[in-house]
């Protein structure tokens, strides 16, 4: 009878960490948060369970679950890298989406600035308004090139923000306009 040392199972443990590392550089951490977090927990009980193995007498030393282990790491990683993909292209069309809505919002504001009611110490808020459109022209200028580098989640929030700033801008010209006519 003879006995042996059990064996690191070691070309699964680095098919798994190749998986957990493709899944980091397909953007998991970014556009699939929670499958990248299935990734995170596997190669950590991974590593538990190698180092509780290299921690016991060589000759009582078993790598199953370190096998099993690895499989589950290989998998989650491969679903994360699959799901970075997914996540990456809906981010890309909502961020592109947002760009449109933030110009035609932009465009709609600058039309309404241009009618909007001018007299006795309306300069100054007119002035205050067209910055505010010049601020998100150029968040969408920065939307718009953070996109071009494919930064979609930079470019959404980017976007966003001009849309908003827009939106406000129509909004407060409506109220001068409903209060003008009010009178």
């Amino acid at each position: 009878m003879s006995f042996g040392c059990a064996a690191v199972p070691q070309a699964d443990v680095d098919a798994a960490k190749a998986a957990a590392d493709q899944a980091a550089t397909a953007g998991a951490p970014d556009y699939a948060a929670d499958s990248y977090r299935a990734v995170q927990e596997a190669q950590t009980a991974l590593d538990a369970e190698l180092a509780a193995q290299a921690d016991k007498f060589a000759l009582t030393r078993s790598y199953g679950k370190a096998t099993e282990l690895a499989a589950a790491l290989k998998a989650a990683g491969e679903k994360a890298s699959q799901d970075a993909v997914a996540g990456r292209e809906a981010a890309k069309n909502e961020a592109m989406i947002l760009i449109a809505d933030a110009k035609t919002a932009l465009t709609q504001a600058q039309e309404l600035l241009a009618k909007a009611p001018k007299g006795k110490g309306t300069a100054q808020d007119l002035a205050a308004l067209k910055a505010d459109l010049d601020t998100a022209a150029a968040s969408i200028a920065d939307a718009e090139t953070a996109f071009a580098t494919d930064a979609f989640r930079e470019a959404m929030t980017k976007a966003e923000a001009a849309k908003a700033a827009a939106t406000n801008v129509i909004a407060a010209i409506q109220q001068a306009i409903a209060a003008r006519g009010g009178r």
